[in-house]
């Protein structure tokens, strides 16, 4: 078992530069409602976007440059081969016989900045907006250059401005190239904004930028020294 020794913390910002969709549960929608909601906290109703999207984005993003030749069947890479970057930090895919120890890279839940929450409340009270914003969208039909017989869709999600906090925690073992980990991180944060986050990328979602990006190194102490502390507090 490889020893643990410190955490690195990245914090920063995600700033929507178009809407953002990542879409939540259809259930106990009410006559009228929305049927293609985004993903809300259960008890607050306000979205958020979950460590797992920017965790697989990131991923597949990495995975598409780095590991095509590794990917199998559409299947995250699970290669386990020291090399691997991906399957370092990320993990190796449903591969229990590797000796690259634990996955590196802890993503947390996005919450939106105070300042975001507060605008989109503001636009809730004043105009209705419940923190979304509804787009309607049509399929034409090719022939006669109109709609399409049930092609009107409408879908919702985060309007463009919105910010969210993000937060991401490496754990760094003994013999990791942490300069090596780090780098590859802030190269799929790179490809991520030359991509898009959420869904429908390819009709103008999901543009984002990553802003106020910061890297703070925690160490733990010692199990001695934090008993002496706890006791003396």
């Amino acid at each position: 078992m490889k020893r643990l020794e410190r955490y690195i913390v990245i914090t920063g910002v995600i700033h929507c530069q178009t809407g953002l969709r990542i879409g939540g549960t259809k259930e106990g929608i009410e006559i009228g409602g929305q049927d293609n909601p985004i993903l809300r906290h259960p008890i607050t109703n306000i979205p958020y976007i979950p460590g797992s999207s920017l965790k697989g984005k990131l991923r597949s993003l990495l995975e598409q440059k780095h590991c095509t030749e590794r990917l199998r069947g559409g299947e995250p890479c699970g290669c386990g081969q020291e090399d691997c970057l991906v399957c370092r930090i990320f993990g190796p895919h449903k591969n229990t016989r590797h000796s690259l120890g634990p996955t590196r890279l802890l993503v947390r839940d996005a919450s939106l900045t105070p300042e975001s929450e507060a605008w989109l409340r503001s636009a809730w009270e004043e105009k209705g907006i419940d923190f979304s914003e509804i787009k309607t969208e049509v399929t034409v039909n090719r022939s006669t250059g109109i709609a399409a017989d049930k092609g009107l869709r409408t879908q919702e999600r985060v309007p463009a401005g919105a910010k969210f906090d993000f937060e991401v925690s490496f754990r760094v073992f003994e013999g990791d190239n942490e300069k090596q980990l780090v780098d590859f991180f802030m190269e799929g944060l790179n490809l991520l904004q030359a991509d898009y986050l959420g869904g429908s990328g390819s009709r103008g979602y999901g543009k984002v930028k990553i802003e106020n990006l910061k890297r703070t190194i925690v160490k733990d102490r010692p199990a001695e020294e934090n008993a002496e502390k706890n006791s003396q507090g």
